[in-house]
């Protein structure tokens, strides 16, 4: 199982490096602008000489990105729970989550930095309900899945409601729940962007907008390299975690059987 990962990773590096070398080539022949298009050797040094600069404004935006994150998993598996378990509320939360995910986030955006001020909250919420739906679909679909047999098993032993939940349908809705999340940590980080363009003064969102106002092009390469390195990293962490946790779901039993093929 080893070498087909490591083919992957040697496929992927190597993919990366050419794609680099061209772009850098490219720069460098046709004397690119660097407020148009920066090589990546300018992206680099720039990289290197605003390291602290960047550390703290990643902390931030992270920090934005995992509690809102966190919120979306709690309360999304809660509203599923509420959905499939309780079906009277279905009629009343369905379409209020309907509404709400059909909202543009852009536009929510002002009125939250108007109610929470210009701190961490508005951003974290804004990155909440982004990653909000997905999680609430994905469980849902997950806990209506289980099978007939052993919801009939659980009524013959005279099990509660919340008893069937823990017992029969929460653990059929994990593969679901881990596919929710792992869609949910993306939007979190676009999310936490969209509030720092909108009211920030912190984050990597931020530092983008300061840097097109400099046409320090550069410098917002470089941050938008750092978000696509903090998205990839939250992503792996949680598929690491599924295969840990959930091993017998036909999910991961698929992503390993496409590693040794």
């Amino acid at each position: 199982m080893i070498a087909p990962q490591l083919v992957r990773v040697l496929k992927v590096g190597l993919t990366l490096i050419v794609l680099v070398v061209a772009w850098e080539i490219a720069c460098r022949a046709f004397q690119v602008p660097s407020y148009l298009v920066p090589a990546p050797s300018a992206i680099a040094a720039k990289l290197h000489e605003k390291r602290d600069l960047y550390l703290g404004h990643t902390w931030v935006t992270l920090y934005e990105t995992v509690g809102g994150f966190a919120l979306a998993v709690a309360a999304g598996v809660i509203a599923a729970a509420l959905i499939v378990v309780v079906p009277p509320v279905r009629d009343i939360i369905m379409p209020l989550l309907l509404i709400a995910q059909l909202v543009p986030k852009v536009a929510i955006a002002p009125i939250l930095l108007i109610w929470f001020g210009y701190g961490l909250l508005p951003k974290i919420l804004i990155a909440f309900l982004v990653a909000f739906f997905p999680i609430v679909v994905n469980v849902a679909s997950g806990l209506a899945a289980v099978e007939r047999e052993l919801l009939d098993l659980g009524h013959s032993l005279e099990a509660t409601r919340w008893q069937i939940f823990w017992k029969f349908r929460m653990p059929t809705a994990l593969p679901e729940l881990f596919s929710g999340m792992k869609i949910a940590i993306t939007l979190a980080v676009i999310g936490a962007v969209i509030g720092e363009f909108v009211g920030g003064n912190r984050g990597l969102g931020y530092l983008i907008l300061i840097a097109n106002q400099d046409l320090d092009t550069p410098l917002a390469f470089a941050a938008l390299l750092i978000l696509s390195v903090v998205g990839i990293v939250l992503y792996a962490l949680i598929e690491l975690a599924e295969r840990l946790l959930i091993p017998w779901s036909a999910s991961v039993n698929h992503y390993l059987e496409a590693e040794r093929a």
